[in-house]
């Protein structure tokens, strides 16, 4: 939580931990509670690829005695209900159930949802000559295409939005958030299941495994992949615009270009992975891992961040990744992000820089690269604004969005 972990200089950081530790260090959560911190790409790997050793149940924990009632982690780290911290066969059922509801929404629908919302949004600030693109546009966007996917009405998933971005940023409206959108999902899905009807939320009520769980483990489910859907997606656009406007590799793409788009999104995931750290798994017995020697019931802390960025997969930072799209921000094994919520997040992050750029092709930063500030948070990375300014335009066909 240093001031070396909130800026520019963390993965110099990590850097130092794997020369002096290896591919996995020995660190201390707030409270001095002890855990390992993966920093190898390989070591990360194996250990997501073995979830009989290093298990995703938090309920093995040696710390528990130690840990009080209020400590910090505990959203991150405590023993909850839902799909991230079951294991077994219940968890591929589950798992089963949420990615064959993902899965079948049509990627055309999902790019022509994502453009006429990203159009609204710009008519909001197109006219002003200046924007933060992340309070304006990247903390909004995600959050109202993935409600009407769900089921929300565009009027119900504009009123989610608030709740939404109050509840991921922690804050004193967290509580206050999270309850407005547990309130709202549970209606949605009490409506779905007496009368069943198009999207996720209905599809998940439905499914040949939902009998398998209960309506609040639904529900929980529900709300996690909405969550986990909006805020990487939102860092990830944000990250992306900024890097677009401050490398100029990229510079192509801002007088329309849609190659260096793609190309921009993926080095953000190899650079400025939105999901940076992941607690984590658990091992299930005493073992040795790179020289260490890992005691049954202890603490792994994902770094997706510092595998990517493992000096014995990547040994020159400065060179364009490409295509190469090896990276593990999305995770990896029987946990890792289901790929038809990659496939969402990709198409709504693409689509929303995409028109962005068309709408605003002369767009720049207002403030200098190094003035922009990133969020304070261990686990995700993202801007905390995004100033830039632009010529002034007229609004689109789509309409002024309200």
């Amino acid at each position: 939580m240093g001031p070396r972990f909130q800026n520019d200089d963390r993965v110099r950081l990590y850097r130092e931990m794997y020369e002096q530790h290896g591919p996995i260090a020995p660190v201390v959560l707030p409270g001095d509670v002890p855990c390992w911190l993966v920093l190898g790409y390989r070591e990360l790997h194996r250990i997501t690829s073995d979830s009989a050793l290093f298990s995703r149940d938090s309920g093995l924990w040696n710390q528990w005695p130690n840990i009080p009632a209020d400590w910090p982690l505990l959203p991150m780290v405590g023993k909850q209900p839902s799909i991230l911290y079951t294991v077994g066969e219940r968890h591929h059922r589950r798992s089963a159930l949420v990615s064959d509801a993902l899965a079948a929404v049509d990627p055309f629908e999902l790019r022509d949802r994502s453009e006429r919302f990203a159009d609204q949004l710009i008519d909001r600030l197109c006219g002003r000559g200046s924007a933060d693109l992340i309070a304006d546009y990247a903390k909004e966007l995600p959050a109202l295409v993935l409600a009407q996917l769900y089921g929300f009405s565009d009027q119900a998933g504009a009123e989610l939005v608030p709740g939404i971005n109050a509840l991921v940023d922690g804050g004193p409206d967290a509580l206050r958030g999270r309850d407005r959108v547990q309130a709202a999902m549970s209606g949605l899905l009490t409506s779905r299941r007496e009368a069943p009807a198009a999207g996720v939320a209905s599809r998940m009520l439905h499914h040949d495994y939902s009998s398998d769980f209960s309506f609040q483990e639904i529900l929980e489910d529900m709300m996690v992949n909405f969550v986990a859907g909006h805020q990487p997606t939102a860092d990830w656009i944000g990250n992306s615009l900024r890097l677009m406007l401050t490398d100029d590799r990229f510079a192509a793409s801002l007088s329309g270009g849609r190659h260096s788009v793609a190309e921009a999104m993926n080095e953000v995931l190899w650079e400025d992975t939105p999901s940076q750290n992941i607690a984590g798994r658990w091992a299930t017995r005493d073992t040795q891992l790179a020289g260490r020697h890992i005691a049954a019931g202890d603490l792994l802390m994902l770094s997706f961040a510092a595998a990517n960025a493992d000096p014995q997969v990547r040994p020159d930072r400065t060179s364009f990744t490409g295509g190469n799209s090896a990276f593990l921000s999305f995770g990896h094994g029987d946990h890792r992000c289901p790929y038809p919520a990659q496939d969402i997040a990709e198409g709504i992050a693409r689509t929303g820089i995409e028109v962005l750029l068309d709408r605003l092709p002369d767009v720049e930063l207002a403030v200098s690269a190094h003035a922009l500030v990133w969020r304070s948070s261990p686990f995700l990375r993202g801007l905390a604004s995004l100033p830039v300014r632009f010529t002034p335009t007229p609004t689109s066909a789509a309409g002024v969005y309200r």
